[in-house]
């Protein structure tokens, strides 16, 4: 199975590419999504934050952490990102690699993981390609400017925090411009998929393996196989057998 990481600068259209991937069928990992999932109270991240920031962070319930009070907290405060950074991409993380592993179970040919901060935060290495979704510097502003109802100032400072567009593009396998209507995007995201969805043969070959294993399993004696290597099939049944 392939896996794309999908990443772009702020306001470039990443959210349409994710889009245009779905339509065409395929599984999107959408790591803003678990993001949220992962501040709902009751989570680790949630607890991590609150006990870090303080229930300053809280919205009016005093449960829901008030996303955008904790964006003004970190925004001009590098420590601070840092450590919100480490109270989320360490499980963003897992929840990813758990739902890739669920993509290639199900048997699916490609599957895109849709990260902000793809390189940052290194979720590149586990991606076979990547694709960055660029505009112009013009667009990406305006854009930008209209979607947050921020004045010039304000969106010239969002697009200076991140990582330079340059160093996105060159670090791309592909990139995806989306500086002219949406029609030609969805055109290059089924080219994408025309270029690089694995062959029905190679797809199936790669479920063998896991297969293979779980076959032998009871021909096996449990004190030959480590620990790491029960957990795994037992992982793949169960997951097998909850119908992922």
């Amino acid at each position: 199975m392939l896996v794309i990481g999908l990443t772009g600068g702020i306001a470039t259209g990443k959210s349409t590419a994710s889009k245009a991937f779905r339509a065409q069928g395929v599984s999107v990992i959408d790591a803003d999504a678990i993001a949220h999932e992962l501040m709902e109270p009751g989570q680790v991240s949630h607890r991590l934050v609150v006990e870090h920031f303080g229930t300053q962070v809280l919205g009016e319930d005093k449960r829901t952490i008030d996303r955008a009070q904790l964006g003004k907290l970190i925004f001009n405060d590098a420590k601070q990102r840092q450590a919100l950074n480490r109270f989320t991409h360490p499980y963003i993380r897992r929840r990813i690699l758990w739902r890739v592993f669920q993509c290639y179970l199900r048997g699916h040919a490609v599957c895109v993981v849709d990260v902000p901060l793809l390189f940052e935060a290194g979720l590149d290495r586990m991606c076979g390609r990547t694709l960055v979704v660029s505009c112009t510097d013009k667009q990406q502003i305006a854009r930008l400017m209209e979607r947050n109802g921020l004045s010039r100032p304000e969106a010239d400072a969002r697009v200076a925090a991140q990582m330079p567009m340059a160093e996105k593009l060159r670090r791309a396998t592909r990139v995806l411009d989306n500086s002219a209507s949406i029609a030609e995007l969805n055109a290059q995201v089924r080219t994408v998929l025309r270029d690089w969805t694995p062959s029905v043969l190679r797809t199936f070959g790669a479920l063998l393996a896991p297969a293979g294993i779980i076959v032998s399993l009871p021909f096996v004696r449990t004190s030959t196989l480590g620990l790491g290597t029960l957990c795994a099939c037992a992982a793949w049944i169960a997951a097998t057998l909850a119908g992922l």
